[in-house]
């Protein structure tokens, strides 16, 4: 089976100036945990998950080192500021832009299984040869076709 038989063909994405709180809600509306990141003309320039937001979310403490203690103090104030900005940074920022796995329409599915299970990605991309998204495969429509078409079977 070829991947332009399983993939999503109505990708759901953002561009490169999407502020993160827009991305953040997105994703909440839409039940999703990752976006390509699409350049107008469709081609893809990033990719970014919940996973990624999370860790520009994370609050950044202020670490106070001594002879006798280590004490960790984050300051409500600080972290009210630092998720402001981080809210409204544009979402390129904190994307995957170099060395994306994507897989081609043409493509099988043992490619796909084989990029999902060695690099632990949620999703990959499907681009065409000039690099345009033309869908999305996640782990979930894997595990949808292998039991729909193997599993079903025995």
């Amino acid at each position: 089976m070829k991947v332009k038989d399983f993939m999503v063909k109505d990708v759901i994405s953002v561009s490169p100036d999407s502020f993160i709180k827009d991305v953040m809600a997105t994703f909440v509306e839409k039940k999703i945990g990752g976006v390509p990141i699409m350049n107008n003309d469709g081609t893809l320039c990033g990719i970014v998950t919940d996973g990624d937001i999370l860790r520009a979310i994370k609050p950044m403490d202020r670490r106070i080192l001594d002879y006798f203690s280590f004490i960790t103090y984050i300051a409500e104030a600080d972290l009210d500021l630092h998720l402001s900005e981080v809210a409204n940074r544009e979402i390129i920022h904190i994307a995957r832009t170099h060395g994306i796995v994507t897989v081609k329409p043409e493509d099988d599915m043992k490619t796909v299984v084989d990029l999902l299970s060695k690099h632990h990605f949620k999703k990959l991309p499907v681009v065409d040869d000039k690099n345009h998204v033309v869908g999305v495969i996640s782990r979930g429509d894997v595990i949808r076709n292998i039991q729909q078409t193997i599993v079903n079977k025995l």
